[in-house]
């Protein structure tokens, strides 16, 4: 099985009501594991952990004992208009919680042996039609800075020798949430269409690859440092939607134009129109298998319900 772990292994994620975490800790659950969900809430069972990213507070008790940790939480990029709060609050939910955990991981007199603390391709900018892999530049902007800050603040497990790992997530393709989940209401009733030009280059990934990919980077000792989460095969957005438009057999045939989603989204627009081919090159070296590396086959496998 991909990303299969060792034994019954004792795991804290943070982020696990969101769309990746959950996932994941289904998928922990099934083989066995043992999981600790990060809440900032009064824990109501013994599985669960009491943190205050935004406070810097972390229950360490609940931790003791943990062999490795997946650290996702954060808040909604794209999910409403950016205002000057909300950026503050996308910031602060990721660098703060970050700094806050990895220095609660480094006082364990027993630290874990991984974490696994969330990244973003966001963090290389738009760098337009070039590939770019792990060795690329980061980028300018809002969404890098955060990125930048949001890794950098991993500092104190690195410090105490804990192998941290930065998967750099791209665009998560999954009907039960998302940018596709958006999407898909759409093209089914035949109202999808490309976004602004189409040729930006939207770097995808199956929530099933996800998942995964950050098992694998718990289990792959030599992995360290920034790892791209990205199929191998970058599709246009003019690809995209072509290919939902064959899996969904719907026309595709109303574009948006770009100073209309700009006067809709406001400064998310960027994210939509922004062009980014990010590829895996450090996961394909580590040996980690697609199970959709292209984008007809991620969509299709993305958009089916599962039975």
């Amino acid at each position: 099985m991909r990303g299969s772990l060792p034994g019954s292994l004792r795991i804290a994620v943070s982020g696990s009501s969101g769309l990746i975490g959950a996932a994941l800790v289904r998928s922990l659950l099934a083989d066995g594991h043992q999981v600790r969900r990060l809440v900032r809430r009064a824990p109501r069972t013994a599985e669960e952990v009491r943190w205050d990213p935004i406070r810097q507070r972390v229950d360490t008790a609940g931790l003791v004992g943990c062999q490795a940790v997946v650290h996702l939480a954060g808040a909604g990029i794209a999910d409403r208009r950016w205002t000057a709060a909300r950026k503050q609050e996308i910031r602060d939910s990721r660098v703060l919680g970050t700094a806050a955990l990895a220095e609660a991981l480094a006082s364990l007199d027993t630290p874990p042996a991984v974490l696994v603390s969330g990244s973003a391709t966001g963090i290389y900018g738009y760098p337009g039609d070039r590939p770019v892999d792990e060795d690329a530049p980061e980028g300018d902007g809002f969404l890098a800075r955060v990125c930048q800050e949001w890794e950098a603040a991993a500092g104190p497990a690195v410090e105490a020798g804990i192998r941290t790992v930065h998967p750099r997530t791209g665009i998560v393709l999954a009907r039960e949430g998302g940018a596709l989940a958006r999407l898909l209401p759409l093209f089914r009733l035949g109202l999808g269409g490309r976004l602004g030009s189409g040729e930006q280059y939207w770097s995808f990934i199956t929530l099933a690859d996800e998942i995964a990919a950050l098992r694998h980077l718990l289990v792959t000792e030599e992995l360290s440092g920034p790892v791209n989460l990205t199929a191998p095969e970058p599709a246009t957005n003019r690809e995209m939607t072509a290919a939902l438009s064959r899996v969904l057999r719907r026309p595709a045939l109303l574009p948006v134009p770009a100073p209309a989603l700009r006067l809709a989204l406001g400064e998310v627009a960027g994210e939509v129109l922004g062009s980014q081919r990010v590829l895996p090159r450090r996961l394909l070296d580590s040996g980690f298998t697609f199970a959709h590396p292209r984008i007809e086959d991620a969509l299709r496998a993305a958009a089916t319900p599962r039975r």
